[in-house]
Protein backbone atom coordinates (compact mmCIF):
# COMPACT_ATOMS: atom_id res chain seq x y z
CA UNK A 1 0.00 0.00 0.00
CA UNK A 2 2.91 2.31 0.84
CA UNK A 3 4.35 1.73 -2.14
CA UNK A 4 1.33 2.50 -4.29
CA UNK A 5 0.99 5.71 -2.70
CA UNK A 6 4.57 6.62 -3.20
CA UNK A 7 3.98 6.14 -6.86
CA UNK A 8 0.60 8.20 -7.02
CA UNK A 9 2.71 10.76 -4.99
CA UNK A 10 5.14 10.87 -7.47
CA UNK A 11 3.04 10.26 -10.46
CA UNK A 12 1.02 13.62 -8.81
CA UNK A 13 4.39 15.56 -8.81
CA UNK A 14 6.02 15.05 -11.99
CA UNK A 15 2.78 16.11 -13.90
CA UNK A 16 2.93 19.35 -12.30
CA UNK A 17 7.06 19.57 -12.49
CA UNK A 18 6.96 18.76 -16.24
CA UNK A 19 4.02 20.70 -17.53
CA UNK A 20 5.36 23.21 -15.40
CA UNK A 21 8.96 23.42 -17.56
CA UNK A 22 7.55 23.09 -20.71
CA UNK A 23 5.63 26.65 -19.47
CA UNK A 24 8.59 27.92 -18.57
CA UNK A 25 10.22 27.81 -22.05
CA UNK A 26 7.87 30.57 -22.69
CA UNK A 27 9.11 32.97 -20.21
CA UNK A 28 10.97 36.05 -22.32
CA UNK A 29 8.96 34.47 -25.33
CA UNK A 30 4.91 35.05 -24.76
CA UNK A 31 2.98 36.81 -27.53
CA UNK A 32 2.44 40.14 -25.28
CA UNK A 33 4.04 41.09 -21.58
CA UNK A 34 1.02 40.44 -19.86
CA UNK A 35 0.42 36.78 -21.03
CA UNK A 36 4.16 36.19 -20.95
CA UNK A 37 4.03 37.18 -17.02
CA UNK A 38 0.95 34.67 -17.01
CA UNK A 39 1.92 31.65 -18.36
CA UNK A 40 5.63 31.97 -16.34
CA UNK A 41 3.40 32.63 -13.20
CA UNK A 42 1.70 29.37 -13.48
CA UNK A 43 4.72 27.49 -14.03
CA UNK A 44 5.53 28.67 -10.61
CA UNK A 45 2.41 27.87 -9.50
CA UNK A 46 2.94 23.92 -10.91
CA UNK A 47 6.42 23.82 -9.54
CA UNK A 48 5.54 24.85 -6.04
CA UNK A 49 2.89 21.76 -6.35
CA UNK A 50 5.79 19.56 -7.79
CA UNK A 51 7.81 20.41 -4.76
CA UNK A 52 4.90 19.64 -2.15
CA UNK A 53 4.40 16.63 -3.76
CA UNK A 54 7.88 15.54 -3.52
CA UNK A 55 8.38 16.52 -0.49
CA UNK A 56 5.54 14.25 0.86
CA UNK A 57 7.02 11.35 -1.39
CA UNK A 58 10.37 11.56 0.18
CA UNK A 59 9.11 11.70 3.34
CA UNK A 60 7.18 8.29 2.58
CA UNK A 61 10.39 6.97 1.23
CA UNK A 62 12.95 8.09 4.21
CA UNK A 63 10.48 6.68 6.72
CA UNK A 64 9.95 3.45 4.77
CA UNK A 65 13.59 2.97 3.58
CA UNK A 66 12.40 3.44 0.41
CA UNK A 67 14.35 4.62 -2.80
CA UNK A 68 12.91 4.91 -6.33
CA UNK A 69 14.53 2.51 -8.74
CA UNK A 70 16.15 4.16 -12.02
CA UNK A 71 17.94 7.07 -11.43
CA UNK A 72 21.55 7.94 -9.94
CA UNK A 73 20.03 9.24 -6.39
CA UNK A 74 23.55 8.47 -5.14
CA UNK A 75 24.91 10.86 -6.68
CA UNK A 76 22.36 13.13 -5.00
CA UNK A 77 23.86 11.93 -1.09
CA UNK A 78 21.91 11.70 2.08
CA UNK A 79 18.42 11.04 2.13
CA UNK A 80 16.02 10.96 -0.84
CA UNK A 81 14.98 14.75 -0.89
CA UNK A 82 12.84 16.62 -3.78
CA UNK A 83 15.54 17.75 -5.30
CA UNK A 84 17.02 13.83 -5.73
CA UNK A 85 13.09 13.39 -6.96
CA UNK A 86 13.17 16.11 -9.26
CA UNK A 87 17.10 16.31 -10.58
CA UNK A 88 18.06 12.56 -10.17
CA UNK A 89 15.79 10.19 -11.50
CA UNK A 90 16.07 8.98 -15.06
CA UNK A 91 13.33 9.71 -17.33
CA UNK A 92 12.41 5.68 -17.45
CA UNK A 93 11.32 6.38 -13.91
CA UNK A 94 9.13 9.40 -14.47
CA UNK A 95 5.08 9.13 -14.18
CA UNK A 96 4.12 12.09 -15.64
CA UNK A 97 1.62 11.88 -18.55
CA UNK A 98 2.49 11.98 -21.56
CA UNK A 99 0.51 14.84 -22.60
CA UNK A 100 2.69 17.68 -20.36
CA UNK A 101 5.81 16.13 -21.71
CA UNK A 102 5.00 16.92 -25.46
CA UNK A 103 6.73 19.98 -26.99
CA UNK A 104 5.27 23.10 -26.68
CA UNK A 105 4.84 23.72 -29.98
CA UNK A 106 2.97 27.54 -30.67
CA UNK A 107 1.04 29.58 -28.57
CA UNK A 108 -2.12 27.73 -29.71
CA UNK A 109 -0.66 24.64 -28.60
CA UNK A 110 0.50 25.19 -25.09
CA UNK A 111 -3.15 27.32 -24.31
CA UNK A 112 -5.44 24.09 -25.51
CA UNK A 113 -2.78 21.43 -23.46
CA UNK A 114 -2.87 23.67 -20.53
CA UNK A 115 -6.95 23.97 -21.17
CA UNK A 116 -7.08 19.95 -21.21
CA UNK A 117 -4.44 19.42 -17.89
CA UNK A 118 -6.33 22.15 -15.83
CA UNK A 119 -9.81 20.53 -16.33
CA UNK A 120 -8.61 17.73 -15.48
CA UNK A 121 -6.80 18.43 -12.73
CA UNK A 122 -9.33 20.86 -11.63
CA UNK A 123 -11.81 17.37 -11.29
CA UNK A 124 -9.38 15.40 -9.42
CA UNK A 125 -8.20 17.69 -7.09
CA UNK A 126 -11.93 18.88 -6.11
CA UNK A 127 -11.87 14.74 -5.10
CA UNK A 128 -8.32 14.79 -3.87
CA UNK A 129 -9.05 17.45 -1.19
CA UNK A 130 -11.76 14.81 0.38
CA UNK A 131 -9.61 11.43 0.71
CA UNK A 132 -8.71 10.03 3.65
CA UNK A 133 -4.72 10.63 3.50
CA UNK A 134 -4.51 14.15 5.21
CA UNK A 135 -1.00 14.92 3.11
CA UNK A 136 -2.32 15.04 -0.02
CA UNK A 137 -5.64 16.21 0.59
CA UNK A 138 -3.97 19.43 2.29
CA UNK A 139 -1.76 19.99 -0.79
CA UNK A 140 -4.93 19.49 -3.10
CA UNK A 141 -6.40 21.67 -1.44
CA UNK A 142 -4.11 24.55 -1.23
CA UNK A 143 -3.37 24.13 -5.08
CA UNK A 144 -7.40 24.32 -5.77
CA UNK A 145 -7.47 28.18 -6.01
CA UNK A 146 -4.63 28.05 -8.32
CA UNK A 147 -5.93 25.51 -10.71
CA UNK A 148 -9.03 27.60 -10.66
CA UNK A 149 -7.12 30.16 -11.96
CA UNK A 150 -5.50 28.00 -14.60
CA UNK A 151 -8.57 26.76 -15.72
CA UNK A 152 -10.60 30.13 -16.91
CA UNK A 153 -7.37 31.64 -17.74
CA UNK A 154 -6.40 28.88 -20.67
CA UNK A 155 -10.73 29.09 -21.15
CA UNK A 156 -10.66 32.21 -21.64
CA UNK A 157 -7.54 31.90 -24.44
CA UNK A 158 -8.75 28.40 -25.53
CA UNK A 159 -12.31 30.74 -26.68
CA UNK A 160 -10.52 34.06 -27.62
CA UNK A 161 -8.19 31.95 -30.38
CA UNK A 162 -10.80 29.68 -31.65
CA UNK A 163 -13.02 32.54 -32.25
CA UNK A 164 -10.36 34.73 -33.29
CA UNK A 165 -8.98 34.99 -36.24
CA UNK A 166 -8.98 32.55 -39.34
CA UNK A 167 -4.88 32.12 -38.73
CA UNK A 168 -5.69 31.54 -34.62
CA UNK A 169 -8.40 29.19 -35.44
CA UNK A 170 -6.55 27.03 -37.57
CA UNK A 171 -3.37 26.82 -35.41
CA UNK A 172 -6.11 25.52 -32.20
CA UNK A 173 -7.34 22.89 -34.81
CA UNK A 174 -3.64 21.91 -35.60
CA UNK A 175 -3.18 21.98 -31.83
CA UNK A 176 -5.85 19.83 -31.16
CA UNK A 177 -4.82 17.20 -34.00
CA UNK A 178 -1.32 17.20 -32.10
CA UNK A 179 -2.97 16.65 -28.59
CA UNK A 180 -5.50 15.22 -28.68
CA UNK A 181 -4.72 11.45 -28.44
CA UNK A 182 -2.88 12.66 -25.00
CA UNK A 183 -5.98 13.27 -23.44
CA UNK A 184 -7.19 9.71 -22.98
CA UNK A 185 -4.65 8.25 -20.56
CA UNK A 186 -5.95 10.77 -18.15
CA UNK A 187 -9.02 8.35 -17.28
CA UNK A 188 -7.12 5.51 -17.67
CA UNK A 189 -6.08 4.29 -14.00
CA UNK A 190 -2.46 2.63 -13.65
CA UNK A 191 -1.59 0.26 -11.83
CA UNK A 192 -0.90 2.17 -8.66
CA UNK A 193 -4.04 4.05 -8.99
CA UNK A 194 -6.11 0.54 -9.11
CA UNK A 195 -4.59 -0.77 -5.54
CA UNK A 196 -5.24 2.52 -4.26
CA UNK A 197 -8.90 2.77 -6.05
CA UNK A 198 -9.59 -0.86 -4.24
CA UNK A 199 -8.84 0.41 -1.22
CA UNK A 200 -10.73 3.43 -1.74
CA UNK A 201 -7.49 5.84 -0.71
CA UNK A 202 -7.88 7.89 -4.46
CA UNK A 203 -11.12 8.85 -6.46
CA UNK A 204 -11.73 7.00 -9.89
CA UNK A 205 -10.44 8.96 -12.27
CA UNK A 206 -13.17 7.19 -14.79
CA UNK A 207 -16.00 8.83 -12.81
CA UNK A 208 -14.25 12.03 -13.67
CA UNK A 209 -14.04 11.97 -17.38
CA UNK A 210 -17.85 12.98 -18.29
CA UNK A 211 -17.37 16.07 -16.40
CA UNK A 212 -14.42 16.45 -18.22
CA UNK A 213 -15.66 16.05 -21.38
CA UNK A 214 -18.73 18.35 -20.85
CA UNK A 215 -16.34 21.19 -19.89
CA UNK A 216 -14.53 20.53 -23.60
CA UNK A 217 -17.33 20.85 -24.96
CA UNK A 218 -18.84 23.67 -23.38
CA UNK A 219 -15.80 25.92 -24.01
CA UNK A 220 -15.55 24.72 -27.70
CA UNK A 221 -18.76 25.79 -28.30
CA UNK A 222 -17.88 28.94 -27.03
CA UNK A 223 -14.32 28.89 -28.96
CA UNK A 224 -16.45 27.51 -32.73
CA UNK A 225 -14.12 24.39 -32.43
CA UNK A 226 -15.61 21.26 -33.08
CA UNK A 227 -15.37 18.24 -30.30
CA UNK A 228 -13.18 15.96 -31.96
CA UNK A 229 -14.54 12.21 -32.90
CA UNK A 230 -11.23 10.27 -32.86
CA UNK A 231 -10.71 7.35 -30.62
CA UNK A 232 -7.17 7.00 -30.96
CA UNK A 233 -5.28 7.24 -26.96
CA UNK A 234 -1.73 7.22 -26.42
CA UNK A 235 -0.72 5.70 -23.31
CA UNK A 236 2.66 4.87 -21.15
CA UNK A 237 3.58 7.75 -19.64
CA UNK A 238 1.91 6.69 -15.73
CA UNK A 239 3.58 3.51 -16.24
CA UNK A 240 7.22 4.78 -16.41
CA UNK A 241 7.30 4.98 -20.84
CA UNK A 242 8.19 7.85 -22.21
CA UNK A 243 8.49 9.69 -25.47
CA UNK A 244 11.81 11.16 -26.28
CA UNK A 245 10.70 14.64 -25.46
CA UNK A 246 11.21 13.64 -21.77
CA UNK A 247 14.50 12.84 -22.07
CA UNK A 248 15.16 16.28 -23.73
CA UNK A 249 13.07 17.98 -20.84
CA UNK A 250 15.07 16.18 -18.15
CA UNK A 251 18.66 16.93 -19.69
CA UNK A 252 18.16 20.40 -19.37
CA UNK A 253 15.92 20.65 -16.32
CA UNK A 254 18.72 18.44 -14.21
CA UNK A 255 21.79 19.26 -16.04
CA UNK A 256 23.07 21.98 -13.28
CA UNK A 257 22.29 19.55 -10.06
CA UNK A 258 24.06 16.45 -11.59
CA UNK A 259 27.30 18.57 -13.02
CA UNK A 260 27.53 19.83 -9.19
CA UNK A 261 26.15 17.19 -7.34
CA UNK A 262 25.84 17.24 -3.04
CA UNK A 263 26.26 21.31 -3.59
CA UNK A 264 24.33 24.21 -1.33
CA UNK A 265 22.80 27.13 -3.58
Amino acid sequence: MNKHLIDYTLHLADNALILGHRNSEWCGHGPVLEQDIAITNISLDLIGQARNFYQYAATLMNSQQVSPTGGDLEGAGGEVSEDSLAYFRNSSNFKNLLLVEQPKGDWAQTILRQFFFSAYQYLLFEKLREIKDEQIAAIANKAFKEITYHLRWSSEWVIRLGDGTEESHSRMLKAMDELWGFTGEMFLPSGYELQMLNNSIVPDVTLIKENWIQKVKEIFSEAGLTFPSSSLIYTGGKEEKHSEHLEDILIELQSVARAYPNVSW
